[in-house]
């Protein structure tokens, strides 16, 4: 049932996370076999990572499925392009949704692998923002994860909510859903009110000479 469960999850995200590469790609005027490779490479990037790091089998390798939904997520961009590719909305809320997802996804792979909680909060921050790092590495721009946005911060707060609820010894339910709530309550509030984190100024003049 649980198995189960991850699956879902992971197939709606990888189809949000895909959509998002695939409409950046869109912009960036890719072809499109490199508008999938940039949808896929979102989509299971971080998964990929999670799973190198924890030890087990790679997610996407014993199942074909998350290439085919990548697939058909570049024809449903293809054929509703004014819908999909439009406006930074329709970004924003594709990226939204997977990264909430994939954060619940990769806290609930690594308990149960056997590994504490501080170490799945880790593995959802990774699996939920790695993707998204790879994918504007590869269409030349900074990534998000790096700006002032709150992104990563998002997803150490979902992951913190999971923990906190789950202590509370509710439903397993209860804690997955909050975390993501409060993923993608934080990355809304955060765009609709300009919240951004303090950048990292440095003095030029007390910058060594080159």
């Amino acid at each position: 049932m649980e198995e189960t469960f991850i699956f879902i999850i992971e197939m709606l995200g990888t189809v949000a996370f895909a959509i998002s590469g695939i409409r950046l790609a869109a912009a960036k005027r890719f072809d499109w076999f490199g508008a999938y490779v940039v949808g896929l490479i979102t989509a299971i990037g971080g998964g990929t990572l999670r799973d190198v790091l924890l030890d087990i089998n790679v997610f996407w390798m014993d199942n074909w499925s998350y290439m085919a939904v990548t697939g058909l997520s570049l024809a449903a961009v293809i054929v509703f392009q004014r819908a999909l590719v439009g406006g930074m909305r329709t970004l924003f809320i594709f990226d939204a949704i997977g990264l909430a997802l994939f954060v619940v996804v990769g806290i609930k792979k690594t308990l149960m692998a056997g590994y504490p909680m501080w170490v799945a909060v880790v593995m959802g921050i990774i699996t939920g923002s790695f993707g998204g790092v790879t994918r504007d590495i590869l269409i030349n721009e900074e990534p998000l994860f790096f700006r002032k946005d709150i992104y990563a911060t998002a997803c150490l707060a979902g992951g913190i909510a999971y923990w906190l609820i789950s202590l509370a010894g509710m439903s397993e339910l209860v804690p997955q859903i909050s975390c993501a709530i409060v993923v993608i309550g934080l990355r809304v509030l955060a765009v609709r009110y300009n919240w951004s984190l303090p950048i990292l100024k440095v003095d030029k003049k007390s910058l060594p000479e080159k």
